[in-house]
């Protein structure tokens, strides 16, 4: 039996897809999530609302993260860099659960903003893909160092018991460390100044919102 190949039109409906499961609603993880096996601790009110805020931040990052590589993905120069791509989307969807699933877990809910969101950094995507493959795997590189970063942050800021989402958070900067060097392994270079700078400012204002919208 025959297996027909993607066309532009099966590649856009699927990215359609993917953009409605990350925007709309909670895609089914192919792993499960590491925060299961940990009991959930009490935490005062205070507390809950903190965690749940930090959580959705990291919602918002993973909602970004689906758009980058699909986005990226849609330009891609080489099947080959498109499926590296598209096997890194499939990782992030699993984090994409997770943190869904957590903030219900904490009585809140993620960012009203996420069709802003993925919008904004699907064209951003498709932008990086369009000046070339190294470029392209040089921005994942660098979006991913700065994901890796500020998942050290938000490790320390999250209330001392919440060790439940800490188990998410310490997987998932594990699994961006491995995106980052696999892109790097596979040409991805250096971004020239300021666009690591500029990357910086832009995810400091989502971060700044997503906490509390």
């Amino acid at each position: 039996m025959s297996v027909r190949s993607l066309n532009r039109l099966d590649r856009l409906l699927s990215g359609l897809e993917r953009a409605m499961e990350a925007v709309a609603g909670s895609p089914e993880p192919v792993r499960r999530s590491p925060g299961d096996a940990v009991p959930d601790a009490p935490m005062d009110d205070a507390e809950r609302r903190h965690a749940a805020g930090l959580m959705r931040i990291n919602h918002v990052g993973e909602v970004c993260a689906q758009a980058l590589y699909v986005g990226q993905a849609a330009l891609a120069r080489t099947e080959e860099t498109r499926g590296h791509l598209m096997h890194a989307a499939q990782e992030e969807t699993d984090h994409l659960a997770w943190c869904a699933e957590r903030l219900k877990q904490l009585d809140s809910r993620p960012s009203l903003l996420n069709p802003l969101w993925y919008a904004g950094s699907y064209a951003i995507g498709v932008a990086a893909a369009a000046v070339g493959d190294p470029i392209s795997l040089g921005f994942v590189v660098e979006t991913e160092r700065q994901v890796e970063a500020h998942l050290a942050e938000h490790l320390e800021r999250l209330p001392p018991q919440d060790e439940r989402s800490r188990a998410i958070l310490r997987q998932m900067q594990a699994d961006e460390i491995r995106h980052a060097d696999a892109a790097q392994a596979r040409g991805g270079i250096d971004l020239p100044w300021p666009l690591p700078r500029l990357m910086h400012a832009a995810s400091t204002v989502m971060k700044t919102v997503a906490y509390r919208i």
